[in-house]
């Protein structure tokens, strides 16, 4: 009866009045508001209830100093238990912005005693660029009279370890007042790994969109590329044709035919079709090999580096055991394209002699590695790297790797190309048989 008759026996009653009625309002709006909502107005219910009851741990500190008298009420020794045994980390100062309560999980996330922070200025779990801003703030927040409030709603908020390292945070505080002291209760969680996603996200975004414009370029790259053949070699050839057949035209009108002439025109006229034909080919198979659809990914391979070697005089060695595995349209397609897109990059970059192509399937999963002699990407173009968007053949290979579902990594720079790919083949079905 004592501690229901003291002081902080009534503020203790009000908080947990309080408290029952605002969850209860919470859970009566629950069907209308947003999960983010509901959870942040729940810590700041809860930190409500954490401010009060630092409010009272503190006043009986004192009044136990004054009393002499280290008794604890139940209510109180339940509280601090409910405080301690929280998932959230808990930090209470006062109005000095000293630290007066810091529950085990704050201890956890600063990695440091409880014991040696409380007393000191909350200022050493603040990196040095913000201190000022912040006590700012929070002097700030103690005039405006408001109870609670989400902190950094705009930014991302950063916290120091004691080892001196920094790291994002999300936050809630509250104040209470207790005769004339003022106590802020922060309620905070480390939002690492979110702040990583929610980076490497934005980062995928732009890559996909630097990747799209460089895709609409090298499309019309490849329509200018494409006309210039057709001009060149099939405009010239045809033309050539044609004067052919008009020369032969005007011989077969003459009285005295020279049949060796005539001979002589059709054999041209022949070689100029072989070459016509041999450009034909030679521009479907850039577009894309036949053997790829005839002979399957193994003999496309196998010709793509034999073209790669006459053009660039790069030897390229091949292990090529993928067994019975089978590929369907789509999975060729993307594994030939990362092969061709990969020995591109060697010969533009890696002024490299030999190239060894491997690839193997064990039943479960397919290996393709592509390793060379050369100097290797530069740091900014490796695939970890930022600024890695800028090489968009290594861009473009990441992408399709990922519509195979693998994984992807390279080796060290100036180490030599290595580019190593892993996918399972239990995810390539034959397109006959996707729902």
């Amino acid at each position: 009866m004592n501690t229901v008759a003291s002081p902080s026996g009534l503020c203790l009653r009000t908080a947990l009045t309080a408290l029952a009625a605002f969850l209860t309002g919470v859970l009566a709006a629950s069907s209308t508001a947003s999960l983010s909502l509901r959870w942040t107005s729940i810590i700041a219910g809860v930190s409500v209830l954490v401010s009060l009851v630092a409010c009272i741990v503190w006043s009986h500190r004192r009044e136990r100093r004054r009393r002499a008298a280290p008794a604890q009420t139940f209510d109180e020794a339940r509280l601090m238990a409910i405080i301690r045994s929280s998932r959230e980390a808990i930090v209470t100062i006062d109005a000095m912005q000293r630290i007066v309560l810091m529950n085990p999980m704050a201890e956890e996330l600063f990695g440091c005693d409880a014991a040696n922070a409380i007393g000191g200025p909350l200022s050493r779990f603040i990196p040095e660029r913000f201190r000022l801003v912040h006590a700012g703030h929070v002097e700030q927040f103690g005039t405006t009279g408001t109870f609670d409030r989400r902190m950094g709603s705009q930014r991302v908020l950063y916290a120091l370890r004691d080892d001196g390292s920094e790291f994002p945070i999300e936050a809630s505080i509250s104040q209470s007042q207790y005769g004339d002291e003022k106590l802020y209760t922060v309620m905070l969680r480390d939002v690492t790994e979110r702040v990583r996603a929610e980076e490497a996200l934005t980062q995928s975004r732009e890559d996909l969109r630097e990747l799209s414009a460089n895709l609409q370029q090298v499309r019309e790259e490849e329509k200018a590329h494409i006309a210039r053949e057709l001009h060149d070699d099939l405009g010239q050839s045809l033309t050539a044709l044609k004067m052919d057949v008009t020369v032969i035209a005007h011989a077969l009108d003459r009285e005295a035919i020279d049949r060796a002439y005539v001979h002589e025109r059709l054999q041209a006229m022949a070689r100029v079709i072989d070459a016509t034909v041999a450009s034909v080919r030679r521009i479907a198979a850039n577009q894309r090999p036949a053997m790829l659809d005839d002979l399957g990914l193994v003999a496309a391979i196998d010709w793509l580096a034999d073209e790669f070697s006459q053009r660039y005089g790069i030897r390229v060695v091949r292990r090529l055991e993928v067994g019975p595995a089978v590929f369907p349209h789509g999975a060729a397609t993307a594994v030939f394209r990362i092969v061709q897109e990969a020995l591109t990059n060697v010969a533009r970059h890696a002024q490299a002699s030999l190239v060894t192509l491997t690839m193997y399937a064990d039943g479960e999963r397919c290996a393709l590695d592509i390793v060379d002699d050369g100097r290797g990407l530069p740091v900014h173009e490796q695939p970890g790297d930022p600024r890695a968007g800028r090489n968009f053949g290594l861009l473009g290979i990441r992408e399709r790797v990922r519509m195979l579902g693998g994984t992807l990594s390279t080796g060290e720079p100036g180490k030599g190309f290595n580019l190593s790919i892993a996918f399972p083949l239990n995810t390539l079905q034959p397109e006959e048989t996707q729902s």
